[in-house]
């Protein structure tokens, strides 16, 4: 790996920068919520050579994400299923508005 490699992943969303333990440390939370939000799939972590969870910053902020909803008394099953909804909702609203720009711009009489 050159220099040039590692400067590319500081900025990188995706990679699985952050072991169970600082993960942990950073949400304010247990490993064992780590696990099991892992158990039921919401997020899964890559693992190191040596077999140890490695978390991404993006997987550290849907895990924040379902601290919240936990803290405010909703189960982990239940708040891992709200943000798998939440995800969906936002990927349907991004496609639907992209369909209206392309219709738009098809017809431009519809607009008003």
């Amino acid at each position: 790996m050159t220099a040039d490699d590692s400067f590319g992943r500081i900025d990188d969303e995706d990679y699985p920068a952050y072991t169970m333990g600082r993960a942990a440390e950073l949400l304010g939370t247990t490993q064992g919520f780590l696990r099991a939000i892992g158990e039921a799939r919401l997020i899964t972590p890559l693992r190191s050579e040596g077999g140890h969870r490695r978390y991404s910053r993006y997987q550290l902020r849907i895990a924040a994400r379902a601290r919240e909803l936990v803290d405010h008394g909703t189960s982990v099953e239940a708040a891992c299923r709200i943000i798998v909804l939440e995800d969906q909702l936002e990927e349907a609203q991004r496609i639907n508005a992209e369909h209206r720009r392309t219709a738009d711009a098809a017809d431009p009489t519809s607009a008003a």
